[in-house]
């Protein structure tokens, strides 16, 4: 059983709620290994030097990856200027990057004497929380 009203509880939760800030895009067509690939590479990284990388970065994620990236950034610059939160664009960091597994699409290829091949089109979701470097 719930512990106090409905109202208490949703008043607990959302003082807990994380104000970092953060990006994500769903339903990526991209498999979880590539992408955690390339967000191993910039996991730790200045914005700045992260932008970099994944511009030079030959893989397809690293340009999905760029866009979370950037809308991250956005996201970050409107709390600093609409919400007044005390946010330096300048010294955010990649603190947190992670993808999760999504739905997969499920293909059939043919194949001969009447058999079929299924061919699975994985998905992710991809996470990208930043922070300011003390």
């Amino acid at each position: 059983m719930a512990k106090g009203h409905r109202s208490q509880i949703k008043r607990e939760r959302n003082a807990q709620k994380d104000v970092r800030p953060r990006a994500s895009v769903t339903f990526a067509r991209i498999p979880t290994t590539k992408a955690k690939l390339v967000l191993d590479t910039i996991r730790g990284k200045d914005v700045a030097l992260a932008s970099a990388i994944l511009a030079s970065t030959p893989r397809e994620g690293a340009r999905i990856i760029s866009k979370v990236l950037d809308s991250a950034v956005a996201n970050a610059e409107y709390a600093a200027s609409e919400r007044d939160m005390d946010i330096d664009t300048a010294k955010l960091f990649v603190e947190e990057a992670f993808a999760n597994q999504g739905p997969t699409l499920k293909r059939i290829r043919p194949r001969s004497q009447g058999r079929a091949d299924r061919i699975l089109k994985r998905t992710s979701h991809i996470t990208i929380i930043l922070n300011e470097r003390a």
